[in-house]
């Protein structure tokens, strides 16, 4: 199974004037296992297209390694049933904290709090975001508009998210699209890891609302800006400054909302 979308029959009925017979095109959903040194570590739903990033940007976020750790991913179909396998190796001393959680995982959603047993453990301090943030409106502009031009499983279904990366005139560098959020996120974290794009050099955004594990994903990666196209939630925003990630929401063509960093004081200076 590699296929990001398929299409299906459908009907579809206007309120005045009958039915029609057509056919739509809707995104692949598939249960996507991760073995991390023949441990099962966890299950996630996603579409199964640029998996070797999801991976990658899985164990990343996860704080289960370090780039330089990952090897190759393996994908193998499941025998009897739907989905893939990814195994992946990592270096023996990862293993015993991966074993350990892997007990306590009952399910998952890839936002990397399912089987978190403590407030204390979910809400662990973020690492301090230290690049700079010089990004002017007109490049943020520039990059939401790229974003949806790139979004070609998007357009396909119209049930998707994606995940961006641009420089910081607003070129973009990565896409990455999936049925969740989390793992378009991932999916883009990974994408840059492996291709050797430091996260600290640009900025990321999201079709999605900017909910705390968003913030916490583009933190952990180094990046210095979030932009949303859609609304916070108020722990997104205590997060992002708790760690200095300056987040800009509600994205569209005429304006944004600066919620948190050094733009929300010096907006019109950009």
């Amino acid at each position: 199974m590699n296929a990001a979308s398929l299409v299906i029959p459908a009907r579809r009925s206007t309120y005045s004037d009958g039915s029609a017979a057509e056919e739509r095109c809707i995104p692949v959903e598939a249960p996507i296992a991760i073995e991390i040194s023949g441990v099962a570590y966890a299950v996630m739903m996603a579409t199964p297209c640029d998996l070797e990033d999801f991976v990658t940007g899985f164990l990343l976020s996860e704080g289960l390694a370090e780039v330089s750790e990952i090897g190759s991913v393996a994908l193998h179909p499941v025998e009897g049933g739907e989905g893939l396998v990814a195994r992946v190796n990592l270096p023996p001393d990862r293993l015993a904290p991966i074993m350990d959680r892997a007990r306590r995982r009952l399910g998952d959603s890839s936002c990397g709090i399912c089987g978190i047993e403590s407030v204390e453990a979910a809400l662990r301090p973020l690492p301090p975001i230290t690049a700079l943030c010089t990004v002017r409106p007109e490049a943020i502009h520039a990059a939401l508009a790229a974003m949806r031009e790139g979004q070609g499983l998007g357009a396909l279904t119209a049930a998707t998210h994606a995940a961006a990366f641009a420089r910081p005139d607003g070129t973009l560098v990565a896409l990455r699209e999936d049925v969740g959020r989390h793992n378009a996120l991932d999916k883009l974290i990974g994408a840059l890891a492996r291709d050797g794009i430091d996260p600290a050099s640009g900025f990321m955004l999201v079709t999605s609302r900017c909910s705390y594990e968003l913030v916490e994903k583009a933190a952990r990666a180094g990046c210095p800006l979030l932009v949303a196209i859609s609304a916070p939630t108020d722990l997104a925003v205590r997060r992002a400054e708790a760690c200095g990630l300056a987040l800009a929401v509600l994205a569209r063509d005429d304006s944004m909302l600066w919620v948190a960093g050094p733009q929300m004081e010096a907006a019109d200076g950009l």
